[in-house]
């Protein structure tokens, strides 16, 4: 499992009794008259309406987690994740070596230079079978960058995995495996989740298979980046105390009835091992992304288009000492028209927000979605990502403490409702086969990377010009050694706003002339 560091700024709070401290049963019981004693024998009156609790009154009852594991347990696999070693030029032995084209593109430079011997990288982790006929769910980070993915089951089958899609932005991606009659997990609802909940993560840490921990649910729609990294992932975590280690990522989480409501995810950790808190993406955002994977190849995203904060971060930002004057200003007036203490305050909107189109105005508050409470931006995130394009909700908000509700017809990065293309379409937009280069052909160019134009047809790259034999080194700045590479490349920027939907294409034809191309994606 991918380590999480986190460098913590604050003070602990240690709590300790004093050798003297009474610690019988009497010490803090309250009576008729809710007067509260303490052990030095002072009386302080509070205005409760109850009794708070009864001499014998029993703090929870036990519970069996044994048919919740057995349920569940042959459910999860271990993934290995193997990423081969990457061949030179010539053939990865260590000798002087000079790539002129790679100098030319700024990434080389004068000289020669040692390549390292190149070594195969392993990484392993847990996934969760959720159909009978072999499909996987687990975290991105597990198989990011593999070559080759091995499955085994409980039972120790071992199957060839197959990458059906991934999705960084929610850290999950969906396999397949060649088999039938599987156990699989059925879909709890995580929403109905309650703090305190007792839950399960079962998966595979250190290696160690079929490894089954319990904790409580500590906290929901919980946000871990802390304001920094992709502002685009989605981040309303399940938080428990459950123990999470290196190998339970794309592990379950379940409940007590051995119901699937979240994959396991990170941890905070300043060793990297578990230290008290694990993540869970909940099942209400893993099972619509890998639904979405499976009929589409890529999530179909949905947005409001707005920029949101969370009601309590608009204070705490206030409080910061070198705020700009200008972002304390604009904060300072929409904390004025916020009436309520849990929400996502609306702070700008993006162009053509079908939520403005609506009537949400800034300074608004959503506090529920479809009836769905919302207590902070996170938790907006959550509720919108179960959606699709084309999907109508209804959004609640606080306008200076009076309650509104809006129609709002959800849409695409691009502004439509349209079915996003995937990265297996990129082939179909651009008009063009592609294959990587040999080690002959790169010794022959005198490059180490790169791929070859090696058909046409009607498409995006006729239209600008490339002709058949082309060699792309670079797109959008990235080097490009596999039409992998490249169709993901593609599959972002087709994701992205209709404005920025276009690539620069860097290459050369083998007379040696290099060419740059510009070239417009949108339809």
């Amino acid at each position: 499992m991918k380590k999480m560091w986190k460098n913590v700024l604050g003070v602990v709070l240690v709590a300790a009794i004093s050798a003297g401290a009474a610690v019988g049963t009497s010490a803090y019981l309250i009576n008729k008259n809710q007067s509260v004693y303490g052990t030095s024998g002072s009386t302080n009156t509070f205005n409760q309406p109850i009794r708070l609790a009864g001499y014998n009154t029993v703090a929870a009852e036990n519970t069996d987690f044994t048919t919740a594991a057995e349920s569940t347990v042959h459910g999860v696999v271990h993934i290995k994740a193997t990423t081969n070693a990457k061949q030179y030029a010539d053939g990865g032995n260590q000798q002087q070596y000079v790539d002129p084209f790679e100098y030319f593109f700024g990434f080389g430079g004068r000289g020669g230079f040692q390549r390292p011997q190149p070594q195969p990288k392993v990484g392993a982790g847990s996934g969760v079978i959720i159909s009978t006929d072999g499909y996987i769910i687990t975290n991105n980070h597990v198989i990011d960058g593999a070559d080759e993915l091995e499955v085994t089951l409980n039972d120790n089958r071992k199957f060839v995995a197959k990458l059906v899609g991934t999705d960084p932005t929610t850290d999950i991606a969906l396999l397949k495996i060649d088999a039938k009659d599987l156990p699989t997990i059925p879909f709890g609802d995580s929403e109905k989740l309650k703090v305190g909940e007792w839950v399960l993560a079962v998966g595979n840490p250190f290696n160690l298979t079929s490894t089954v921990t319990a904790g409580i649910v500590s906290a929901k729609g919980r946000g871990i980046s802390m304001g920094g990294g992709d502002k685009s992932k989605i981040e309303s975590f399940i938080q428990t105390d459950a123990a999470v280690n290196p190998g339970n990522s794309g592990g379950a989480l379940v409940n007590t009835k051995g119901e699937l409501i979240g994959i396991n995810t990170a941890i905070y950790s300043e060793t990297g091992n578990f230290a008290g808190y694990s993540f869970a993406v909940p099942i209400s955002i893993a099972g619509k992304v890998a639904n979405d994977l499976k009929q589409y190849g890529t999530v179909q995203r949905a947005i409001l288009g707005v920029q949101i904060m969370s009601v309590g971060d608009i204070a705490d930002m206030l409080g910061y000492p070198n705020l700009p004057a200008k972002q304390k200003e604009e904060l300072s007036a929409l904390k004025s028209k916020i009436k309520v203490s849990e929400g996502a305050c609306v702070s700008d909107f993006a162009d053509r927000s079908t939520a403005k189109e609506a009537g949400i105005e800034k300074g608004d508050v959503i506090v529920a979605v479809n009836g769905a409470k919302v207590k902070s931006a996170n938790a907006l995130q959550e509720q919108i990502s179960k959606y699709r394009p084309g999907d109508k909700v209804q959004v609640t908000v606080d306008r200076n403490g009076s309650t509104k509700t809006f129609n709002v017809e959800l849409r695409n990065a691009q502004g439509s409702t349209a079915v996003v293309k995937s990265a297996a379409d990129s082939g179909e937009v651009l008009g063009a086969a592609f294959s990587a280069l040999t080690n002959e052909q790169k010794r022959e160019l005198g490059v180490s990377y790169g791929i070859e134009v090696t058909g046409l047809l009607n498409g995006k790259l006729k239209d600008a010009g490339i002709k058949k034999g082309f060699i792309i080194m670079v797109v959008n700045d990235q080097k490009i050694s596999s039409p992998e590479q490249l169709e993901k490349i593609v599959d972002k920027v087709l994701k992205g706003s209709e404005n920025d939907r276009y690539i620069v294409v860097k290459g050369f034809y083998p007379n040696g002339r290099t060419k740059v191309y510009a070239i417009d994606l949108a339809e």
